[in-house]
């Protein structure tokens, strides 16, 4: 699964890796983004891709309790196709969820270690994500999941899944504003290649969600 990432990169760098053309309304850099918090999101409304905000934990449109959000954090790429709750999302509703690195815990003799994990040879990357809108009277949210598949070869000594990270040559094409056949999309997923990881240990600073800064990234040495 992926249950926590990072995203503290300058704005600027963000708004020109991602060719957007506004700035980020409210950008605050973050070092323990958990679910139920906003990250910032890109789509293609149909004229332009749009930056924003969404709460991280999918709350499907027919939901009746928005609380189920805190179980729908990521959706298994292998199966997000047939369920009912992702499926038209797929075919639909795919984002850009942003972010530079993330954290996996590693299970040890000793208890589980946190470990920070980016991309080799890239500073930002974004998360192949869906997103949906949900309304309930005067109550409006829009909320997404990230999509998660079987750990590489890399990250199978840490965990035995891992957040699906689009290669930069395809961001573009995930969220363009075409519908797809939900295992059109699933066939995209699955032929995406992979870019290579590096991680080191950090404290269990980060286990708790409350905790802020730069002190969630350094290294145990």
């Amino acid at each position: 699964m992926c249950g926590r990432f990072t995203l503290f990169t300058d704005e600027k760098e963000i708004v020109e890796e991602f060719d957007l053309d506004h700035p980020l309304r409210d950008y605050e850099p973050r070092y323990n983004i958990a679910p139920g918090q906003k990250v910032l999101a890109v789509i293609h409304d149909g004229q332009k891709k749009r930056a924003g905000y969404m709460y991280w934990g999918l709350v499907p449109s027919w939901a009746k309790d928005p609380k189920i959000g805190y179980k729908m954090i990521n959706a298994r790429s292998e199966t997000a196709h047939e369920k009912p709750s992702f499926k038209n999302l797929m075919s639909k509703k795919r984002c850009l969820i942003i972010a530079d690195s993330f954290y996996e815990w590693r299970k040890t003799d000793s208890g589980k270690k946190p470990l920070r994990i980016s991309l080799e040879n890239r500073r930002l990357f974004a998360f192949a994500g869906l997103w949906d809108q949900w309304k309930k009277d005067e109550e409006e949210r829009f909320t997404c999941t990230i999509l998660t598949q079987e750990a590489n070869s890399f990250m199978e000594n840490i965990h035995h899944r891992m957040p699906v990270i689009l290669p930069k040559s395809q961001l573009e094409h995930w969220i363009e504003p075409v519908k797809w056949k939900p295992d059109q999309a699933y066939d995209f997923v699955h032929q995406l290649s992979m870019e290579d990881l590096e991680a080191y240990e950090v404290s269990e600073y980060v286990n708790a969600a409350k905790n802020e800064g730069p002190t969630c990234i350094e290294p145990i040495e």
